[in-house]
């Protein structure tokens, strides 16, 4: 794993005015802090039908820090850290939390922060929050980062964000050879997997596992809201960095904790994702079919579920998605300031459920 004596530093820091925070388990004792002023936690009073794990809590109580922590959420992400083949993980309330709380933290005062030009809003949101120095790279341009790397080597730590697959374009990044830029540089690499989750890889893993990158990133993002279909997100990271987000992220410090039911589904979740192959095959089978067709637009380069296809200006993408979904397909347009001018868009999202006969009447209307 990439060094990380700089969290230790704070940490101990924290130790040295006895203010280091923990997470703990609840011990049976009498609840004099947690948020469940009526019981509706405590007493089950919103336990799922027949089927499901008997009295599981739809509320945690408050934050893990108090109230909110219980054995199963942290059972789940040991089990999620070692599906993913890292040290360890931490679970947020979303991904816009996971990746809000991880940037606004880490980077520092000093540190800088290169980031893809077409990274997700949460990640530049986290970056604003932050008191480190930030730019731009160009789209999944290496010599881009290069240059902007060496010009940034000088005093404190330097990170580098991007994402596995975009989620506007649908394209992937470079990640072998971005994580041999950040190795020659010393920065920190940091991907979100989002889009990537139970679709790559022959379990599911994402992209950094499938390409055996995942000892060479400082952390990597993993969502459940995507093709695990519930909530939620994790932080998979070293020990180091975990203990550092539990005392420094304010998006998990301050926020009441995902109950038992949410917690339930992402396990169960990562226990079917394995098995889930013959779907992964059928939607690959579904992109080339789409790829391969000729339409009347414009495309984006895409392996992945998210196709693209440039209709430029809102009105006119406004009326070609109007006129997919007359004929029944439930297509979404992407307006501009969304994406830039000039590029407004159709998101196409393909999924293994879709059939070919499906596929081959959207490629026909958009002829």
């Amino acid at each position: 794993m990439p060094d990380d004596d700089f969290l230790s530093n704070k940490l101990d820091e924290r130790r040295s005015q006895d203010a280091l925070r923990r997470l703990r388990l609840p011990e049976g004792k009498v609840d004099f802090c947690s948020n469940d002023y009526l019981g509706v936690v405590r007493n089950g009073l919103l336990a799922g039908p027949a089927g499901e794990a008997a009295g599981e809590a739809h509320g945690s109580g408050g934050s893990r820090l108090l109230a909110g922590n219980y054995p199963l959420i942290e059972e789940t992400e040991r089990a999620i850290a070692f599906f993913h083949s890292a040290p360890s993980g931490l679970i947020y309330n979303s991904g816009y939390d996971a990746n809000v709380g991880l940037m606004s933290c880490v980077p520092r005062r000093g540190d800088v922060i290169l980031y893809d030009a077409l990274s997700h809003a949460s990640i530049r949101d986290g970056i604003r929050l932050s008191f480190a120095k930030a730019f731009g790279f160009a789209h999944n341009d290496c010599r881009d980062l290069g240059r902007r790397l060496a010009a940034a080597e000088s005093g404190g730590t330097i990170f580098v964000v991007t994402e596995s697959v975009f989620s506007m374009d649908g394209d992937t990044a470079p990640l072998k050879e971005i994580a041999e830029v950040c190795e020659r540089h010393g920065a920190h690499l940091i991907v979100d997997e989002a889009h990537a989750t139970g679709v790559v890889g022959v379990a599911g893993g994402g992209m950094m596992q499938q390409l055996g990158l995942q000892d060479r990133c400082f952390a990597r993002v993993h969502t459940f809201g995507k093709a695990l279909g519930c909530h939620g997100a994790i932080v998979l990271s070293s020990e180091t960095l975990r203990e550092y987000l539990i005392n420094f992220s304010r998006s998990f410090i301050y926020t009441t904790a995902l109950p038992p039911s949410s917690v339930r589904a992402i396990a169960t979740a990562y226990r079917l994702m394995p098995g889930l192959q013959a779907e992964r095959l059928r939607l690959h089978r579904l992109i080339d079919r789409f790829r391969a067709a000729g339409v009347g637009f414009e495309r984006l380069e895409s392996l992945t579920p998210i196709q693209a296809v440039i209709v430029p200006g809102n009105a006119a993408v406004k009326r070609v998605a109007a006129s997919l979904q007359e004929a029944g397909l439930d297509v979404r347009p992407i307006l501009y300031p969304t994406v830039p001018r000039g590029s407004e868009r159709l998101r196409i999202v393909l999924h293994s459920f879709n059939t070919e006969e499906e596929v081959d009447r959207l490629i026909a209307l958009l002829r």
